[in-house]
């Protein structure tokens, strides 16, 4: 009888169902908080790509601003501009990707 004495004691039990309250009950319980917590960092890492993507574009807009040719490079691959004297032919292949040709 001894060794059961310890759960009728009331702070034993005002403590056990205050953990079970805050593990379990509550409305930010301990699984809610860790959920919150996987989505944080989930949060974090597609901050770190994107502020990675802006270094990249900032880096590609400055080479555009200053160098003729990379901007002129930049046109014909993205916008399929051409000088007067050029023909531009566009192939799909069966990935439905554009492939371009110039001649």
């Amino acid at each position: 009888m001894q060794k059961w004495r310890i759960l009728y004691n009331r702070y034993f039990l005002a403590t056990a169902v205050f953990v079970i309250w805050v593990v379990f009950l509550d409305q930010n319980n301990l699984i809610t908080q860790y959920l919150y917590y996987q989505e944080l960092k989930k949060a974090e890492e597609e901050m770190n790509y994107y502020k990675q993507e802006l270094e990249k574009v900032k880096i590609e807009m400055d080479q555009l601003t200053s160098d003729p040719a990379k901007l002129e490079k930049f046109a014909r691959e993205r916008y399929f501009m051409k000088r007067p004297e050029e023909d531009i032919f566009i192939i799909f292949n069966t990935d439905k990707q554009m492939v371009e040709d110039e001649f």
